[in-house]
């Protein structure tokens, strides 16, 4: 994702990946809770397959999401039209396109001998700022954690402070890592919804879904010893679990895209060390497919776990959809248009075929800068909520600072247009007149 530094594995191309989450194996044994505020709590069986029991995903219609998520709380930056997309549950949808990417992936992983991966994709998304960024080694300074960027149910320090007691929409599925390593987890698959502010194009949504991976390994086989960083980093050990790790991702890529050329990019995460990213050459190009790295060693200490050793990977559904399904626009997903969703079924990896293309309707609209605390962002943010998926994208064509004054002026062109229908001149108009209203009374801007 362009601006800030991301939170979680790799941010450019068409998503932000992810982080790690880890949770052993346990025989029989299911992690199921009530849930707690600010605290997610896993569901997950004894086997390969998700518990379906626990709390029930949300309607993304239901007005209880509303009441759950806007709170008035300081800090509380989430709309309706955010909080209308959470429980939605996409990928555990067998005939949809994530679904089927995500039950490909977990076959993959089923193929493994000596580990039994398992799988965990009814997750609570709301946890605290401990969970999500603390005990990831986040700092409270990452630009990741701030309102721009997050949306928060709760943040008592407002725009300026953060601290570990924010509650938020998870950024990333690593939110549950320290959880379920604390718990005794250690290899699963864990996919879920997570939710970023963020521009608008057909690459970019509000909500996306991530899969990764986490996999401890004995002591006895990697060095259970104490050992500093530089000696670790050194060792056997670390050599042998980055070396499984990476023969391990390069299988799924085999997996997923057939025999494909592939190369190691070595990368900096706050949570995994040494850390990588996989690139692979296809339709003659190179595309990032994934994030990954050996768990840093201050992660498993924060969990009390400093004798434990593993790695972890993680990918964007979406990504790798857009890809494999040929699906121009991220919006596409979350249709309920019965010509996209007729056309997967699962198991298969079906090229889609454009059912239609509605004209586009462009509108711009400019405006003077307060002198302070303008971020993009919070009007992309504003946008979404005036047009919700009716905006296509909204693109920055003009930046001028006035010469005496010392203020400065952008100018957005805002492409309005439906998956699904054709759009009236009288429709549009409406909501350019209402996203103006909102952007003076909300942004402190001047409309120019």
């Amino acid at each position: 994702v362009l601006g800030a530094p991301p939170v979680g594995f790799m941010s450019t191309g068409l998503l932000m990946l992810t982080s790690s989450l880890c949770m052993a194996h346990r025989a029989g044994t299911a992690l199921v809770g009530r849930a707690v505020a600010g605290v997610a709590q896993p569901l997950v069986s004894g086997g390969r397959r998700a518990l379906r029991a626990g709390r029930p995903l949300a309607s993304a219609t239901s007005t209880d999401n509303v009441a759950r998520f806007i709170t008035g709380d300081t800090g509380n930056n989430i709309t309706p039209y955010i909080a209308n997309l959470v429980g939605r549950g996409l990928h555990k949808k067998a005939d949809h396109p994530l679904g089927i990417i995500k039950q490909k992936i977990e076959e993959y992983f089923e193929t493994i001998d000596g580990v039994e991966f398992q799988i965990a994709d009814a997750l609570d998304p709301v946890v605290s700022a401990q969970q999500c960024f603390n005990d990831l080694l986040i700092p409270d300074d990452h630009p990741g954690r701030l309102p721009s960027d997050t949306y928060y149910i709760s943040r008592p320090g407002g725009r300026e402070v953060s601290s570990a007691d924010d509650v938020l929409l998870r950024t990333h599925t690593s939110a549950h890592q320290s959880t379920l390593m604390k718990a005794g987890y250690e290899a699963f698959l864990c996919t879920g919804d997570v939710y970023r502010r963020d521009e608008i194009d057909a690459s970019h949504f509000p909500a996306f879904h991530q899969m990764e991976g986490v996999r401890l390994f004995d002591p006895a086989l990697v060095g259970d010893g104490p050992m500093s960083r530089d000696e670790w980093l050194e060792s056997a050990g670390c050599k042998l679990v980055a070396d499984d790790l990476k023969k391990t991702l390069e299988g799924l890529c085999d997996h997923l895209f057939g025999p494909v050329e592939k190369r190691w990019i070595d990368e900096y995460f706050p949570f995994t060390e040494p850390s990588f990213e996989l690139e692979i050459f296809y339709n003659g190009d190179w595309m990032e497919v994934l994030g990954c790295g050996v768990i840093h060693s201050g992660v498993l200490e924060k969990c009390e776990l400093s004798h434990r050793k593993g790695w972890a990977f993680g990918l964007g559904l979406e990504r790798l959809a857009m890809v494999l399904f040929e699906i121009p626009d991220i919006r596409l997903f979350w249709t309920e248009d019965v010509r996209f969703h007729k056309q997967f079924k699962s198991g298969q990896l079906t090229k889609f075929k454009s059912y239609s293309k509605y004209p586009p309707c462009y509108k711009d609209i400019a405006f003077w800068l307060p002198e302070s605390g303008f971020e993009p962002n919070d009007f992309f943010e504003l946008g979404r909520g005036v047009a919700g998926e009716l905006i296509e994208k909204i693109d920055l064509i003009d930046s001028f600072t006035h010469p005496k004054k010392g203020i400065t002026s952008h100018c957005y062109r805002i492409t309005y247009r439906s998956m699904d229908r054709s759009l009236t001149d009288e429709e549009i108009n409406r909501l350019q007149e209402d996203l103006r209203a909102k952007a003076t009374e909300t942004l402190a801007v001047e409309l120019r």
